[in-house]
């Protein structure tokens, strides 16, 4: 219920989840046909969301086709399940939702390892970021408590401001920056701003009521949350790369399932399934910064100059990192490299 039944498998469900689930008219773990049972997929972003297209809806037809109907999604998004975005894993943790979606950015003390996609010089792209989080699977996958279904990134990010163009590095220095991950923040205070960490679903207004100077984002976000109404600048070129986002499934759910249920599962996730994801990011990339254009926002590209200053301003920061031991016993430098492929 926000949990299930599974033939193999006896679940109690959770009066929070059934809560939730009846105050937003919604149905969840009720029976289908005879020996099929229906998982719910919480995530807090609208059904058109790019990453429904790329991976939702993707993983949930194949899992139908592979199990020939006796597994298939219901979807519960806008935050039918869980409004807050931080709190995806802790809900899925919880049994509210049996899959669930979320950025470990919300929580980077508890993904160290998972978040080094977020440090800059990791990859150029969400697909070429998305290929490096596949380079450290096995360790990323020790950070969960969850069966991971899919890992992949968005691409790397670009600067939003709505008062000020960032044109220089002197020009970033006192602003006010929205970033996504904490890994990022030690990064953009080189740069001579300050750090905030604020959910993506409140960082529209906060740009216009001018509670926040800038936000550091992927470029796809510009559609998806209208963040050309409140900006008037966009610039490329600051140091940063892709962060992270994963589906995963409730560990007791997958762990209850038979042999071929868990096969099925594996079968409609992945490698695939991620690269999709990937793909689709850093399409949405290209058409963010476009729209931002046709709309008016002013797209300013860092000269080289700018960049080598802004490389040498976080080389300190990077030395930090690189030589701090991450959970699981690595240190940052070692995941980076393995990231890189070095």
């Amino acid at each position: 219920m926000a949990g299930y039944t599974l033939p193999s498998i006896v679940r109690r469900p959770r009066a929070a989840a059934i809560f939730v689930a009846l105050s937003a008219g919604l149905t969840v773990g009720l029976w289908g046909p005879a020996n099929a049972a229906e998982l719910s997929l919480s995530y807090f972003m609208g059904p058109k969301h790019p990453m429904n297209r790329a991976v939702f809806t993707p993983f949930a037809k194949k899992l139908a086709e592979v199990s020939g109907g006796k597994l298939t999604v219901k979807q519960y998004p806008g935050g039918a399940l869980n409004s807050s975005p931080p709190k995806q894993y802790s809900i899925l943790l919880k049994g509210v939702a049996d899959i669930a979606f979320a950025l470990p950015g919300y929580t980077g003390n508890l993904f160290p390892v998972t978040n080094t996609v977020t440090i800059p010089g990791v990859c150029a792209d969400a697909l070429d970021c998305t290929q490096a989080m596949w380079r450290a699977m096995p360790l990323i996958e020790k950070e969960f408590k969850a069966k991971l279904l899919a890992v992949w990134a968005n691409d790397v990010p670009v600067l939003l401001t709505r008062k000020k163009a960032v044109r220089s590095l002197a020009d970033l220095k006192g602003m006010k920056v929205r970033v996504t991950s904490k890994q990022d923040v030690p990064f953009m205070e080189a740069l001579g701003a300050s750090a905030v960490s604020q959910p993506v679903t409140v960082i529209n207004r906060n740009l216009a009521n001018g509670t926040i100077d800038a936000i550091a984002i992927d470029p796809s976000a510009i559609r998806s949350f209208k963040l050309w109404e409140p900006a008037n600048h966009a610039t490329i070129g600051l140091p940063g790369s892709g962060s992270a986002f994963v589906l995963m499934m409730n560990r007791g759910v997958y762990d209850r399932m038979s042999a071929q249920e868990k096969a099925w599962v594996d079968e409609a996730s992945g490698r695939w399934l991620s690269l999709s994801g990937g793909g689709a990011y850093k399409k949405a990339a290209r058409a963010g910064l476009a729209f931002a254009k046709k709309n008016g926002v002013e797209v300013i590209t860092l000269s080289d100059a700018e960049r080598a200053k802004a490389d040498a301003a976080i080389a300190k920061a990077m030395a930090r990192f690189r030589s701090t031991t991450l959970r699981g016993g690595k240190t940052g430098g070692e995941i980076h490299d393995l990231m890189t492929g070095k």
